[in-house]
């Protein structure tokens, strides 16, 4: 059990499934406000946002303050890696999933869930080339700039390009979601983290 202590301490997970469980109220709190049940398309924000919160939490904890210890280890570490990340994953998927119930055919749980997925991949891969620090970022430009450029954004190519602000039927916005987490998330249980400086 010791083990398990001092991994999660050194992996600051505490502090993520705290980090964690506030952006899920902070979802449904925001999502209380929105009147969707007027237009499920007044979701959009809290669909896109959430997620990306999330997996910017996801990220920072992807941190390892020993890398020479990780590398140097007699057991291999990407068992390691890939079970925190996915066990991460998963509970954040279904921490922010009740903040949009209902209308799952447009924006609810399965567009969270997706978003989660595709968010945190991209997360992933980015903390093994910037570092887990940076992580959050290429993940922030993206939906940021899918957000305000999709409004008018139609056909098949934009389900894929643009799957943060698709509906949660969107096979191709699914597709992309799901190459993005895999990609990142075996790149990053291979790789782990770039190396940083200690955290001050």
């Amino acid at each position: 059990m010791t083990g398990l202590v001092l991994y999660a301490r050194s992996r600051a997970l505490p502090a993520a499934l705290a980090a964690l469980a506030a952006t899920a109220v902070f979802a449904v709190w925001a999502a209380a406000r929105l009147d969707a049940y007027l237009d499920p398309d007044r979701r959009v924000p809290v669909v896109a946002l959430a997620p990306l919160l999330a997996s910017a939490v996801i990220g920072t904890s992807l941190y390892a303050a020993s890398d020479e210890l990780d590398r140097t280890a007699v057991r291999p570490w990407w068992p390691r890696r890939l079970a925190q990340l996915l066990a991460l994953t998963a509970l954040a998927s279904v921490l922010l999933a009740p903040a949009v119930l209902g209308h799952a055919e447009v924006f609810g749980p399965p567009a969270v869930v997706r978003n989660t997925l595709g968010c945190t991949g991209v997360t992933a891969a980015a903390a093994v080339v910037l570092g887990a620090r940076l992580s959050w970022l290429p993940a922030f430009g993206y939906v940021t700039a899918v957000y305000l450029a999709s409004s008018g954004a139609r056909g098949r190519a934009a389900t894929v390009w643009a799957w943060p602000m698709q509906p949660g039927v969107q096979p191709g916005a699914w597709a992309a979601a799901l190459a993005a987490f895999v990609l990142g998330a075996a790149l990053y249980a291979v790789r782990g983290a770039r190396a940083e400086g200690p955290r001050g």
